[in-house]
């Protein structure tokens, strides 16, 4: 079997029951819950972070920075992690989200980064030690909900039972679309001077241990 055909059934393998339960989250689900939290307050919040090149914004990190707004704004999150290495692109993600995120109205003085995460179940793992590190106890992620429930069985078995899910409402960022912008940033203060792609750093399968969560390093931030 060729070796392009062997990386063609590992990607199905584990994208497939990935996109089969994430496409199962619901907007009922959603809503279930965002029910469940609507009236707690959270010490942080955890967004992960997305590949940034340039000055725009993707509809999907869009989506996920104004959500942290909402969060914030309804004293559901009293502060909000954002969290990325820089992967594929020399920015570091968190800090180029936590870049708009100030720019959009969230004080500074409750944005945090997590910068070490280069795939999404390290976004979750490291925020949440640093998050406790720092002597936060009630956590949560949130973010789109594919993502979300992709994420969920990593959570529960490798992070903690206690961290809440609060996936993205779209009726919520649909009502918030006529304001929401794109600011302009100085993206040159999240860049990695000494940044190598993870793409010439890893092969293929190490890249695919890093998705399923297998090549976390524990150290960090002990």
């Amino acid at each position: 079997m060729k070796p392009t055909t062997i990386k063609l059934l590992l990607i199905c393998l584990v994208a497939c029951p990935i996109l089969f339960t994430s496409c199962m989250y619901s907007k009922k689900q959603c809503q279930k819950s965002y029910a469940k939290v609507e009236k707690e307050t959270f010490d942080v919040i955890i967004v992960p972070g997305a590949p940034m090149d340039s000055k725009s914004l993707s509809r999907v990190l869009k989506a996920r920075i104004y959500w942290s707004k909402y969060l914030f704004d309804k004293g559901i999150a009293k502060n909000i992690m954002y969290s990325g290495s820089s992967v594929y692109s020399p920015y570091y993600e968190g800090k180029m989200m936590a870049m708009y995120a100030e720019a959009i109205g969230i004080p500074k003085e409750n944005i945090l980064t997590e910068t070490k995460a280069e795939h999404s179940t390290e976004n979750v793992y490291y925020s949440y030690k640093k998050a406790k590190k720092m002597g936060f106890t009630k956590i949560a992620l949130a973010t789109d909900p594919f993502q979300a429930k992709s994420l969920k069985r990593f959570v529960n078995k490798r992070v903690s039972k206690d961290v809440a899910n609060i996936p993205i409402k779209f009726d919520v960022i649909r009502s918030l679309e006529p304001t929401m912008i794109s600011p302009e940033i100085d993206i040159q203060q999240a860049f990695n001077k000494d940044f190598i792609s993870i793409k010439e750093r890893e092969n293929f399968f190490k890249r695919l241990r890093g998705t399923m969560g297998k090549n976390v390093n524990k150290t960090y931030y002990e």
